[in-house]
């Protein structure tokens, strides 16, 4: 029995042994370990919206389009969130485009347009008359020409109904050394005029005083008559909105404008004629735009495609430019075109930060350089460059340079003036578009048909008519 309990002591034992060697000794374990590897997702980055600046220009050949983008591409360089779209159009369908858009609530931001539209839009309330005065005062009224701000004035706010930006003047230019040589100062008004008719034919080469725009079937003698009207206190319109095309001031300017018929070449005349005259030492005076600056250096074209031979060594130094005109009661007038850039109701507020780009330093230099000539500067600060963009120019007496950029100080249209409603400016329009005045001044002039007072009336019935039309519509 003892043996039996010590053989079961003995496995015990050794059962204890083993348990304590196995213990001693693990069995290697493997430990996998599950790397997780994040994948990482691109997420591209949303662009930041542009601001869009949509531009209108009139400046719409391809050459002037394309220094229009080369401006706008270095304001888009220094202002990466906004894009500045220029759109060419033709002047003459802008009120048709912008009823179009404005029915659509499409409107442009920025409009480049002659200052006859200004008063029209304004009227329609399409205009952001802050904005535009935003910009004037931002660049410095003091800058800008007071002739050029006074035709921007809308009469019923006081405001600025758009901007200033360039144009052309128009003047009698005449012969500086044959009023030396006639004793006769510039023709600068009615009476000096008058003397100048009498004088100037036999002086030199001279054959006539002046060429006078008479052709009925142009626009040229209404822009010349104008003038001349204008510095009568001749308007289509009175205070009272009465016509007042038969008035003894418009009978006057009538018979004084038919009178230097006198002194001028026979026949219907117009622009081309006039030109040719001038240049051909044949008349001491014409009527024209600063457009005809380059024409009197080398010669303007002629209908078959040449050029006129100038017959006047240095004609262009020899020449003065009278832009304004002084009439028997003591007004005066300068008649041109002024263009503006407006901006349109619901425009971005950077639309006027773009204008005052276009209206600044080299830029604005770049776009006066597409045509010197007919882009007369409206800010002060940029007469000094303007007289170096063209070689022409040094042509000239820097005294006629002068004047030019001074023109704008008394350039006045019928068109332009304060208080006529749109109806009333359209009949202005429909006066100039119907050749009224050139038919009435051939009647005179040309053939006899009319006396001053009976054009006076016929223009008198037929404005009118017109305007009746026009409120009946």
């Amino acid at each position: 029995m003892k043996r039996l309990f010590a053989l079961i002591a003995l496995i015990a034992l050794m059962a204890v042994v083993l348990a304590a060697c196995s213990q001693a000794t693990p069995t290697p374990q493997v430990i996998e370990k599950t790397v997780v590897v994040k994948e990482t997702v691109v997420v591209p980055a949303t662009p930041a919206e542009r601001t869009v600046v949509e531009f209108w220009t009139t400046d719409n050949e391809e050459k002037r389009v394309d220094v229009y983008e080369a401006v706008a591409k270095k304001y888009m360089e220094e202002h990466p969130d906004v894009e500045i779209r220029i759109v060419p159009i033709e002047e003459g369908g802008i009120s048709q485009r912008i009823a179009t858009a404005r029915a659509a609530n499409r409107l442009p931001d920025i409009v480049r347009m002659g200052v006859e539209r200004v008063s029209a839009f304004a009227a329609d309330g399409i205009l952001d008359e802050d904005a535009a005065s935003a910009v004037i005062d931002s660049i410095g009224k003091d800058d800008f020409r007071a002739g050029p701000l006074e035709m921007v004035t809308d009469p019923s706010t006081g405001k600025y109904a758009a901007v200033p930006y360039d144009g052309w003047i128009q003047a009698i230019w005449y012969r500086k050394d044959m009023f030396e040589q006639a004793g006769v100062p510039a023709p600068t008004s009615w009476d000096i005029l008058d003397q100048a008719c009498d004088k100037l034919p036999g002086t030199g080469n001279l054959l006539y005083a002046l060429t006078l725009p008479t052709d009925p079937g142009q626009n040229y003698p209404h822009q010349v008559f104008e003038q001349f009207a204008i510095s009568n206190n001749v308007w289509p319109f009175d205070d009272n909105g009465n016509v007042t095309m038969n008035t003894p001031e418009m009978v006057e300017t009538l018979r004084f404008y038919t009178s230097l018929q006198r002194c001028a070449p026979p026949g219907p005349q117009y622009w081309r004629g006039a030109r040719e005259a001038y240049e051909l030492d044949q008349a001491g005076m014409l009527f024209y735009s600063t457009y005809i600056m380059d024409d009197l250096v080398e010669g303007s074209g002629t209908e078959g495609g040449g050029k006129v031979q100038i017959a006047v060594p240095d004609l262009a130094k020899k020449t003065g430019f009278a832009p304004k005109l002084e009439g028997p009661s003591g007004a005066s007038a300068t008649y041109g075109q002024l263009v503006t850039l407006g901006i349109m109701q619901g425009a971005d507020p950077v639309a006027q930060d773009v204008v005052k780009f276009f209206l600044t330093g080299e830029n604005y230099k770049d776009i006066l350089a597409l045509a010197p000539f007919g882009k007369v500067p409206v800010l002060k600060s940029a007469v000094g460059e303007w007289k170096d963009l063209s070689p022409f120019f040094k042509e000239y007496d820097p005294e006629t340079l002068d004047q030019i950029a001074n023109g704008y100080d008394t350039m006045q249209r019928w068109l332009f003036k304060p208080g006529y409603d749109a109806t009333q400016r359209a009949v202005v329009g429909d006066i100039e578009g119907r050749l009224l005045i050139p038919q009435a001044i051939a009647n005179i002039a040309l053939d006899g048909s009319m006396t001053p007072e009976s054009a006076a009336e016929w223009l008198q019935q037929q404005v009118e008519q017109l305007y009746q039309d026009r409120q009946n519509q």
